[in-house]
């Protein structure tokens, strides 16, 4: 990517002052998503890195990770996989709970999601502290599925998510950082 584009980017992310509570600046890319070039841009983005990869399934995490993932999946030719919270999905599934700042919370998947060793890529619009994401890279890998990496429009790196993933030993991108 390229600075200009960077630019572009940026400046098509809202940020949403002392939201959800006080000292927070949110990212809003509800105005990224509005705006076909940047939603295009950020799309194309998003698959650079991929293409050729033989991806067979995009996994994305409820609710925006559905929309950016969805987008990817197309664009790869690959399948498209939803990871949701607790109690959503209408299918034998399985689960993962992992800690938040206020206590526990689980996510799933349809478990004939992805089969044994398929590369999966993991999308979401953001990685903050890592909760999420690191829940729904661990729940990948018990099906079986060869993670290629997690893949963000905007990483947070002050809140270490990106870092945990790396820890672990999952390749992250991100298109931009606050």
């Amino acid at each position: 990517m390229n600075e200009t584009q960077r630019a572009f980017l940026r400046q098509s992310i809202r940020v949403i002052a002392d939201y959800p509570k006080p000292g927070i600046q949110f990212r809003d890319i509800t105005t990224l998503l509005r705006d076909p070039a940047a939603f295009k841009l950020t799309i194309d983005l998003l698959c650079d890195a991929w293409r050729g990869l033989a991806i067979g399934k995009v996994a994305g995490i409820e609710a925006r990770g559905f929309i950016l993932g969805g987008a990817v999946a197309h664009a790869l030719g690959a399948g498209f996989v939803p990871i949701r919270k607790r109690g959503k999905l209408p299918h034998e599934t399985v689960r993962v709970a992992y800690s938040l700042e206020y206590g526990i919370d689980e996510i799933e998947m349809h478990k004939d999601a992805v089969v044994a060793d398929e590369k999966v890529l993991l999308i979401d619009d953001l990685i903050a502290t890592g909760g999420t994401a690191t829940a729904a890279a661990q729940l990948l890998k018990s099906a079986g599925a060869a993670l290629v990496a997690a893949s963000f429009v905007v990483d947070l790196p002050g809140l270490g998510g990106a870092a945990k993933l790396r820890g672990a030993g999952i390749e992250v991108h991100s298109l931009l950082e606050f």
